[in-house]
């Protein structure tokens, strides 16, 4: 059996309604944020988290979290509802280093 012959059925019947487009930009966005930080490591020689990884993780969350509980799904809204408080928390803490001077080279933190 073929794999295209498995997936072939599904694609056919996809109809790009607006919950399954948020849902997969949702997901597209939370799936990004680590080819950005990938390529913020690759610049810089090491690895660092950049502030676009934070806000990227926001985005991705929240429009998982809204197609969650459109669909009703108790795993995917417990997984998605608590991750934004994360990320919110670690953005205030970056925006408070940068207000007492902590440096950064543009693309995340210096450690």
């Amino acid at each position: 059996m073929e794999i295209g012959s498995i997936f072939w059925p599904w694609i056919a019947n996809l109809r790009p309604d607006f919950w399954i487009v948020l849902g997969l930009i949702g997901q597209f966005t939370f799936m990004g944020r680590f080819v950005v930080q990938w390529i913020a490591s690759e610049k810089v020689g090491r690895s660092i988290i950049p502030i676009y990884f934070w806000y990227m993780s926001i985005l991705g969350s929240l429009m998982l979290l809204v197609y969650a509980l459109h669909r009703q799904d108790p795993i995917f809204i417990l997984g998605y509802s608590g991750g934004s408080l994360v990320y919110i928390r670690n953005l205030i803490l970056i925006h408070k280093e940068k207000k007492q001077g902590v440096k950064e080279n543009g693309l995340g933190r210096v450690l």
